[in-house]
């Protein structure tokens, strides 16, 4: 990785903080460079493992309904997807759709409310990438983390950001 500096701290022929102008507008280009390299290859890495769900509820009086949509994430190559429980709430089956245009049934395999995780599965048979996860607990409080999904249906959308806090809890209550 590219060394980041902190533009106040830029080296110059007298000493800390001395950089002229033009130093310190291509220090500040490099950076924002480095910067757009590391999530663009993020970005790159994890499209194929990202997924579009549209998911339904099955009626015994009519048509099936829609009744959402979110991103998930595959999480083994035999096709078990991330996603929140309130994607899935209400819902019994949907479709999956990839970065390289597959569609792939799904089916929930279980959500909890409390904690808004869920997990659902494609058909087996399939040969699919799934993400790298990193470990949580090594996180730091301004370390760059990316995001990638597909907000209201967007495919492949990205942002990033830094970790603003670590360590909090959430509520108990549904």
């Amino acid at each position: 990785m590219p060394d980041l500096r902190f533009l106040d701290w830029i080296d110059g022929p007298n000493g800390p903080g001395s950089a002229g102008e033009g130093q310190v507008a291509q220090a500040e280009a490099e950076a924002l460079d480095a910067y757009s390299q590391i999530v663009t290859r993020v970005a790159e890495q994890l499209a194929p493992s990202v997924a579009n769900l549209q998911v339904w509820k099955r009626s015994s009086r009519g048509p099936q309904r829609h009744e959402g949509s979110g991103s998930g994430v595959l999480i083994t190559p035999d096709g078990f997807l991330l996603t929140s429980s309130h994607v899935v709430y209400g819902s019994d089956r949907g479709i999956a759709s990839l970065a390289d245009g597959s569609e792939l049934d799904i089916e929930i395999v279980g959500a909890d409310p409390l904690s808004d995780m869920a997990v659902v599965r494609t058909a087996p048979g399939w040969s699919l990438t799934p993400a790298v996860l990193g470990d949580a607990a090594r996180l730091r409080v301004g370390q760059l983390v990316v995001a990638i999904g597909n907000p209201l249906g967007f495919g492949g959308s990205v942002t990033a950001g830094v970790v603003s806090a670590v360590g909090r809890s959430f509520s108990t209550t549904p």
